[in-house]
C-alpha cells in the first residue's frame, strides 16, 4: 500500500535546516586536494563511487539507498550495497538532502567499516552536502539545469546546447552574477543532451568535468549509472515491483581479491552545500 511522507515541515525544521547548509557551506572546498587531481590521466585514482535514491512508484516513503564503488579506470563494479529505507522527512525544494542524504552517510560508514580497503578516492552524487560529511571528493552530476542566478533553459542556452559537437565538449554555466556556477558536458559522443557538472567538495570545477567525462560510457557517469540499476533491481526483488528493466542491467560480479587502489533532477552549486540526489535513467 502507497505511503505519504509528512506534509511541510514547521518553520523551525526549516530554519534548523539553513542553519546546517550555512554550516556546511563554511566547509565546503572547492578546490583540489588529491595528488592524482592534478594528474592528466588520474594516475593514483584507482577507485569511484556513486550513490543514488530511488523511488517505489506511487510511495513517497519508501525508497531504496544504493552505494557503488568502480574500479577506475576499468569501471568495473567491485563493491555494491542496496537497502530500503523509509524517507521520514518531506520533499522541500531546496533541503532534498535532508530528506536522502543520511541513508548514504550511513551506506558509506557502513563501508568504511566493514571494507575501508575499497572506499571510493571520489564520488558522484549528492555532491556537496555528501561531500563535506563523508571527507570525500566528490562531483556534482545533474540530468537538468537548476534554473538560479538567471541561468535559464531558453532559446540561447538550447543554441550553445546544439553547438556542443563531440564527447567532451562543454560550455560554462554563468549566472547573471557572472559566476561560473557549473560546465554543461557531452559526456559522450551520441547523447542529444548535455550534462550539467559542478563542483561537489575537494575538487575543481575543470577536474570534476574531466573526471566525469572519464568514467561515461554512455550518457551518465558510470558510477550513478550501476547505483541507479542496482537501486531499481532491489526494489524489483525486495518488493515484487516488475517495473520495465533498466537497459544494460546485470548483476554485480564478485569483488576481486587483493588491494585496490577508488542525481539528480537539480543542480548543485559550489555555494549550495547540498545537492538533490534522484535516480537516473541508465544507458546512452
Amino acid at each position: 500500500m502507497a505511503q505519504e511522507a509528512a506534509g511541510r515541515p514547521p518553520e523551525e525544521t526549516l530554519s534548523l535546516w539553513k542553519r546546517e547548509q550555512a554550516r556546511l557551506k563554511a566547509l565546503l572546498v572547492d578546490r583540489d586536494t588529491e595528488a592524482w587531481q592534478r594528474d592528466p590521466a588520474f594516475a593514483g585514482l584507482h577507485r569511484v563511487g556513486g550513490v543514488d535514491v530511488s523511488f517505489v512508484k506511487g510511495d513517497s516513503v519508501r525508497a531504496c539507498a544504493s552505494l557503488v564503488v568502480l574500479s577506475f579506470p576499468e569501471l568495473e563494479v567491485v563493491y555494491e550495497e542496496s537497502q530500503m529505507v523509509n524517507l521520514t522527512a518531506p520533499y522541500v525544494a531546496g533541503f532534498l538532502a535532508f530528506r536522502e542524504v543520511p541513508f548514504l552517510v550511513d551506506l558509506v560508514r557502513r563501508l568504511q567499516e566493514k571494507e575501508p580497503g575499497l572506499m571510493p578516492q571520489a564520488g558522484f552524487g549528492v555532491a556537496c552536502h555528501l561531500g563535506v560529511l563523508t571527507e570525500l571528493p566528490c562531483v556534482g552530476v545533474a540530468k537538468k539545469l537548476l534554473q538560479v542566478d538567471g541561468l535559464e533553459n531558453n532559446a540561447l542556452h538550447k543554441e550553445k546546447i546544439r553547438l556542443l559537437q563531440a564527447g567532451g565538449d562543454t560550455f560554462p554555466l554563468t549566472g547573471g552574477s557572472g559566476t561560473v556556477l557549473g560546465m554543461a558536458l557531452k559526456s559522450h559522443s551520441r547523447s542529444t543532451k548535455p550534462l550539467y557538472i559542478s563542483v561537489g567538495h575537494r575538487i575543481s570545477l575543470e577536474v570534476a568535468v574531466r573526471l566525469a567525462q572519464r568514467c561515461c560510457r554512455f550518457r551518465i557517469p558510470e558510477p550513478v549509472r550501476q547505483a541507479d540499476i542496482r537501486s531499481r533491481e532491489h526494489i524489483r526483488r525486495t518488493l515484487g515491483h516488475l517495473g520495465p528493466s533498466a537497459p544494460g542491467q546485470e548483476r554485480a560480479a564478485p569483488a576481486p581479491q587483493g588491494p585496490l587502489s577508488l542525481r539528480s533532477t537539480e543542480m548543485a552549486w559550489p555555494w549550495k552545500p547540498h545537492m538533490t540526489a534522484t535516480s537516473h535513467a541508465p544507458g546512452p
